[in-house]
């Protein structure tokens, strides 16, 4: 070893290489083995190309996108109202990537079986490395079907699925791409969205209004449209409202400010205020959350996707530091109760992505197949529930695993920590799902059968899992109804049997680990209280390729 120069106090050792540049396709089996599973794998070059690109160039570009925060512009220097957005950079590099790769458009530009599987395999990989673009992504996406029930709309439809970001503020048609963004609530709704008070006035044109009122959140206000619920005379009605009129003037909607958010830093969402803005109804009147309902549906989706995203970071974070660092002397990945704690994450981090990934593939066979149709409806209320609810306690404690590097901001652990409650909150609390799910079981009896026959594939395998479905099934066919009050432990209780069941039919490594601490329930309170005769070298080797 080269003696230390005079003025050196020491050397710089013992610390973990950097963590890009990875693989994040070829690291990732469990996700690999779903893609294929669920019918994407005719796309597997596609997300090979982009996981490669995720876990280098992006995860680089991503820090000074998520630190410096979007910046609002109202008015230029001489004093016009501009409602500008201001991004770094790299913001808007990340986005060009993933719109040109796919991310917001493969499943309606490449429609045949599978695409909407691997674009949730693409969307699984961005978020990984920057989750708050993930957001105008995510809306772009969801807002097509949306779109098609406006046959005026077409062109539109057309330039949100196109490969081509153009961030310039200037009128929709002259760009060869565009994003969407959308306008849900306000200040006394809520989630209560009926209760919208934004006021819908027709205009002589047909589908033209005008709209007096507000939005609390109007996320992604640098989208070139947006899709907006207000009050018409028919009722609470959908609409969509663009950033410039169609004769080339900008539209009369003022950004008020934008929300100083926990985490989300590199989106911005922002509070609006519109004055006679001028907008297309989409849909009959009164019809507002019926013809948006499949945007929601693939917006819940995309939230279950980043959670599970977000957990697998933070795995691949947490796996990637003790395998390097040496402690009492040995690597800290070796010391007994450490490789429980990683055991323990990589089942609950491969849980999570079989599960999204399942419900990705209903989503893609929905338009033709009844039975996965019914899959979906309920699923995804019930996979969104449970995924995100685990993302956070999943995040701290792989932050553990890194000590207190794991609270200092370039190890990334903390933007998943600020970032992993969102998912849980936004397109419906654990509440709203909890709600949905039993709504879903008594108007749409249909989805509970879907669910039963999911569960029941994975009979005669393991003796806990049998005893539960036996529990769940007279809630499932629709003899009983949980009392609302219980509705979180009833789908909590599904998400768990869901997961056990996936992983079982698909012989995962994972499986009698998961069935064993998550049903049986021989597990603690806390990630890192598995049982003493588990295999632990396995699992972690299965969730971890570094």
């Amino acid at each position: 070893m080269d003696p230390l120069p005079p003025f050196a106090t020491h050397r710089v050792e013992n610390q973990p290489p950097e963590f890009a540049p990875r693989d994040l396709w070829q690291d990732d089996a469990a996700l690999r083995e779903a893609v294929v599973r669920e019918g994407g794998g005719d796309f597997a070059e596609t997300l090979a190309t982009y996981g490669a690109l995720a876990g280098d160039e992006l995860y680089r570009l991503s820090f000074d996108a998520h630190r410096d925060r979007p910046r609002l512009r109202t008015h230029d220097r001489f004093g016009n109202r501009i409602d500008l957005v201001e991004f770094h950079p790299n913001y808007h590099r990340i986005m060009q990537a993933a719109i040109e790769h796919g991310v917001a458009g493969l499943s309606w530009t490449q429609p045949r079986p599978g695409a909407h599987v691997a674009r949730a395999a693409l969307s699984y990989l961005h978020h990984q490395v920057e989750p708050g673009t993930s957001c105008p992504l995510t809306m772009t996406h969801a807002a097509v079907p949306v779109l098609r029930h406006a046959p005026d709309l077409v062109g539109r439809e057309g330039k949100a699925t196109s490969p081509f970001y153009d961030p310039r503020d200037i009128v929709g048609d002259q760009k060869l791409g565009i994003t969407i963004g959308m306008g849900m609530t306000e200040k006394q709704g809520g989630s209560d969205v009926r209760a919208n008070r934004t006021v819908a006035t027709a205009l002589s044109g047909e589908n033209e209004y005008r709209l007096v009122g507000h939005k609390w959140f109007f996320s992604a206000p640098m989208s070139d449209a947006f899709l907006v619920l207000a009050q018409a005379t028919g009722g609470l009605t959908c609409f969509l409202l663009p950033r410039w009129t169609p004769d080339g003037q900008k539209n009369a909607f003022a950004l008020m400010r934008l929300k100083d958010k926990l985490g989300d830093w590199s989106n911005a969402s922002s509070e609006v205020e519109f004055m006679d803005a001028w907008a297309y109804r989409i849909g009959d009147e009164g019809r507002g959350v019926a013809t948006i309902i499949e945007m929601v549906m693939l917006t819940r989706l995309d939230c279950m996707l980043g959670a599970a995203a977000e957990m697998r970071m933070a795995l691949a974070q947490a796996m990637h530091h003790t395998h390097h660092r040496m402690t009492f002397g040995k690597r800290l990945a070796e010391h007994a109760l450490m490789r429980n704690v990683l055991a323990d994450l990589a089942i609950e981090a491969e849980a999570a992505i079989v599960l999204a990934m399942r419900v990705a593939r209903a989503v893609d066979r929905a338009p033709y197949d009844p039975q996965e149709a019914a899959f979906a409806r309920i699923a995804t209320a019930v996979g969104k529930y449970w995924v995100c609810r685990r993302a956070p306690g999943f995040v701290n404690e792989a932050q553990e695993c890194l000590g207190g590097a794991g609270y200092v901001e370039e190890s990334l652990l903390p933007r998943l920590y600020r970032q992993a409650p969102l998912n849980s909150i936004w397109e419906g609390s654990g509440n709203i799902q909890c709600l949905d799910v039993l709504r879903a079981l008594q108007r749409e009896p249909h989805t509970g059968r879907a669910l039963l026959a999911e569960l029941e594939a994975a009979q005669n395998v393991d003796p806990d899992l049998d005893t539960e479905i036996a529990e769940l099934r007279p809630v499932l066919e629709g003899l009983t109804v949980p009392d609302e009050v219980e509705a979180r432990r009833w789908v909590e209780a599904l998400a768990l049997a869901l997961q056990a069941s996936l992983l079982l039919r698909n012989d995962s490594p994972m499986a009698a680990a998961f069935c064993s601490t998550r049903i049986a329930g021989d597990h603690g309170n806390a990630y890192g209280t598995l049982p003493r005769d588990f295999e632990l070298g396995s699992l972690i080797g299965r969730g971890w390729n570094g």
